[in-house]
């Protein structure tokens, strides 16, 4: 796609991508690959919010530092697959007691190959060092979320088949 065109899956990206970024060539490119590792991790949909929040002054360099480094520099980093990586999120995230964002990532763990059995070990795991009383509401995110993304799943199967 040409920098020019409208994306029609994603008309605020390719807005923001063609007009909204006036930064150098180097934060552009890791930007752009921080869209997309974070649109394959957390789903196309959480970063068209995202995006849309580029467009609102105060939200948009918030955005930006996150995009790009979190997800254009650290999660593209050798060393650590995905999987691996989302498996520490989960623990970092259970450790600050950021349950809206380990709902988030444990859906983003799924998409990147961990199973509810190693999600579930991740959060006792974390119950041993972190206080029962996180451990169990890190339970209750996680079980919530892994159900979510169940449903949202099967959703989606059924519109392709369907379609």
């Amino acid at each position: 796609m040409q920098p020019t065109e409208v994306d029609p899956v994603n008309p605020s990206l390719q807005f923001f991508l063609t007009t909204a970024m006036s930064k150098d060539q180097e934060f552009n490119e890791t930007f752009k690959k921080g869209l997309e590792v974070r649109g394959e991790v957390l789903g196309e949909q959480y970063v068209t919010k995202a995006v849309e929040s580029l467009q609102n002054e105060y939200w948009k360099p918030a955005q930006e530092l996150i995009t790009e480094y979190a997800w254009g520099t650290v999660w593209t980093r050798p060393g650590l697959d995905r999987k691996q990586r989302s498996l520490l999120t989960l623990a970092f995230l259970t450790a600050q007691k950021a349950y809206p964002e380990l709902a988030l990532h444990t859906k983003g763990a799924l998409r990147n190959g961990l199973t509810e059995i190693e999600i579930r070990e991740a959060i006792l795991q974390s119950m041993i060092y972190l206080g029962v009383p996180v451990g169990i509401e890190a339970m209750r995110v996680t079980e919530k979320a892994i159900k979510e993304f169940k449903a949202e799943n099967s959703a989606e199967s059924s519109q392709a088949k369907s379609s």
